[in-house]
């Protein structure tokens, strides 16, 4: 009985122009709007960065969170 080969999921045999369009796919579903509403929130669009770093993505939601955003305060 043959074991199955999971190597797929690690991206081993795939090629530049593979990771460069899968990376294109990734930035038009997700990066892009999400670069819009922190731009929105008065926040550079360059955040959508951190979600490529191993806990930067928490880290980035955490200041997210904590920072005070621009606009009208309502205590």
């Amino acid at each position: 009985m043959q074991g199955h080969d999971y190597s797929f999921w690690m991206l081993g045999h795939w090629g530049l122009w593979q990771l460069a369009i899968a990376f294109l796919v990734w930035w038009l579903i997700f990066g892009w709007p999400v670069a819009k509403i922190l731009h929105r929130m008065g926040f550079s669009g360059f955040w959508v960065l951190l979600c490529f770093v191993p806990l930067g993505n928490i880290i980035g939601l955490w200041v997210l969170a904590t920072t005070r955003w621009p606009g009208p305060e309502e205590d």
